[in-house]
């Protein structure tokens, strides 16, 4: 009888434990997913951090609390831009401080806010930029400013640009792993890693013309901001001379060498502060808390919608992917819903799965014979991310985005060697059809499956020209010519018909505005933000993981992402960048 006394009274004893934790992790989640009503006080400076990573869309992250996040909401990209034009009609804002600490963004993304930067400044408000060390990306953004003050012992990058491959093929070699590529264009540079020690002649030349297009528009904003001539910018990195703080300061490329302490007294001097007051700086995470954007009035709407990521095929629930089921679903509701007048379809991505490309293809062009589809493109819209994006009826990118690479590839592995060599692995066995195991990891390829899979590609090759000759209206011969897997700046993809305008997202709402022939309308957005309990439960293992993986990786973490790019290639075409571009 007192053992069941003991036990239930031990029963009872951890029902009431778990339920006050059960209890108390309510309260944790309800105080996660609530939102707090936050007020901007007079008299505010906007502050905006260069290393401030923007997606294409919000990010809501209910475990801000946890990992010592500021906000439960990154703004999106152009959430970002919006919030900086909002703080220009804003009474409690001042002006904008630049905290010049890293580059969080691509070379388009930084065009984006830079060019709201400048907007800003019209509206009579000031901008300063201050840092300590600049890199050159950071430093392109601060050239916005009105004021650009650096840390008297700090620096300004000021190189010029370069990028850098990796190439695994030697790895492979000594692990006997023979991978067998088939591709179509001479410039189609994604494979280059796996079946060269270096960069072939083709990729040389068009990765030396797009990065010159990137270095001069870089250099263009900046002489016109610094009242410079790109002339002289160019020989200051020519001849290294921007190595010390004085430097900078000697060639006018900052206005002034001060510490953090020398810059806050400027800028409450800037709003009438006393020494002894506190600077009311308000960060654009918190500003995004306090005000509400307006996404217009009315019964028309236009549709934006994110595409970010690789381009994969059927459903996912992972940020940053463009999974083909997904976006057929939204862009047939943006179709359907007969209030949507116009759709703009942002894309920021390097391409993916050729078969995924062509299925978003499909829907969009359905789309396009009910309203209007135009195009913005991020960073990136090349390979399967242009794919996706020419049949619109018109399409924007910034000078700098990526865009083109018109090419497809496949890969397979024979690891036959690998693993009889180096494991002791041997494989047998029976097949009912000659090729009811081609493409099998155990054994090479004979020439005749060689011949069916480059058919294969030479196909899908054949298809993606198609698709851009009658999307851009351009002669086969001439995309033929462009075509071939070559990158393309956003530039010289203006002169080439690749895409019609210079500009960014709101360009691109305008232009669907007019085509859709609507003075006013509701922007809705698309994929839709799932609620904050879903995704709290979803981002628990992601945002860890991610986390601890890069703290780990470091540098490295860019090469875990391609050997993972990797390992998902094979068995499909894919039309994408080669594995990344690092500047």
């Amino acid at each position: 009888m007192r053992f069941f006394k003991t036990f239930l009274a031990v029963l009872l004893a951890l029902v009431v434990f778990f339920g006050i934790c059960f209890i108390v992790l309510l309260g944790i989640i309800g105080k996660a997913i609530s939102s707090e009503t936050v007020t901007i006080a007079p008299n505010g400076i906007l502050v905006l951090q260069t290393s401030q990573a923007f997606s294409e869309q919000k990010i809501v992250n209910p475990l801000a609390a946890f990992l010592k996040d500021e906000s439960s909401e990154v703004p999106g990209l152009f959430q970002a831009v919006r919030l900086i034009e909002n703080a220009a009609t804003d009474d409690n804002i001042k002006g904008i401080y630049l905290k010049v600490d890293g580059s969080g963004n691509g070379f388009a993304g930084n065009e984006e806010l830079r060019n709201a930067l400048l907007r800003f400044r019209k509206s009579g408000k000031f901008v300063y930029a201050y840092g300590e060390v600049m890199p050159q990306q950071a430093y392109y953004l601060a050239t916005a400013a009105d004021k650009v003050y650096l840390n008297p012992k700090g620096g300004v990058d000021f190189s010029g640009f370069s990028t850098q491959l990796t190439f695994f093929k030697g790895t492979l070699e000594k692990l006997e792993i023979q991978p067998e590529i088939f591709y179509c264009g001479k410039f189609k540079s994604a494979t280059e890693p796996l079946r060269e020690t270096q960069m072939t002649d083709a990729n040389r030349i068009q990765t030396n013309q797009f990065l010159g297009e990137l270095y001069s528009n870089y250099l263009s904003g900046i002489a016109k901001a610094r009242h410079l001539d790109t002339a002289t910018l160019h020989g200051y990195a020519n001849q290294n001379l921007i190595q010390e703080a004085t430097d900078a300061l000697k060639y006018k490329l900052v206005d002034g060498l001060k510490y953090d302490d020398e810059v806050i007294a400027e800028l409450k001097n800037k709003t009438g502060l006393s020494s002894d007051d506190k600077v009311n700086f308000v960060s654009l995470l918190k500003y995004n808390s306090a005000v509400s954007l307006s996404n217009g009035t009315g019964e028309s709407k236009i549709a934006l919608i994110y595409a970010q990521g690789d381009i994969i095929g059927g459903e996912s629930d992972k940020r940053n992917v463009i999974a083909s089921e997904n976006y057929i679903q939204d862009i047939r509701r943006a179709r359907e819903d007969k209030n949507v007048k116009a759709i703009v379809f942002r894309v920021n991505s390097g391409g993916g799965s050729a078969l995924a490309s062509e299925v978003i293809w499909r829907e969009l062009s359905l789309a396009k014979k009910v309203k209007p589809v135009v195009v913005s493109m991020g960073d990136y819209a090349a390979s399967g991310g242009y794919y996706i994006s020419c049949m619109a009826d018109s399409i924007f990118a910034q000078p700098n985005t990526l865009t083109g690479s018109i090419g497809v590839f496949g890969i397979m592995f024979n690891l036959q060697n690998f693993f009889k060599n180096k494991t002791g692995v041997t494989f047998d066995g029976v097949k009912t059809a000659p090729y009811a195991d081609l493409g099998s990891i155990s054994r090479p390829l004979t020439e005749v499956e060689k011949r069916f899979v480059q058919t294969g590609v030479d196909s899908i090759y054949s298809s993606f020209k198609s698709r851009v000759v009658a999307g851009r209206k351009l002669d086969p011969a001439v995309v033929d010519s462009i075509a071939q897997g070559r990158v393309w700046s956003g530039t010289d993809a203006l002169k080439l018909g690749l895409v019609d305008r210079i500009g960014g997202i709101n360009d691109a709402l305008d232009c669907a505005a007019r085509l859709a022939k609507v003075s006013s309308y509701r922007m809705v957005e698309y994929p839709e933000i799932k609620d904050k309990f879903s995704r709290l439960l979803k981002n628990v293992s992601e945002e860890v993981q991610v986390r601890m993986v890069k703290k780990e990786l470091g540098v490295n973490y860019d090469l875990y992402e391609q050997i993972k790019t990797i390992q998902e290639m094979p068995r499909e075409v894919q039309a994408r960048l080669p594995f990344s571009y690092r500047f």
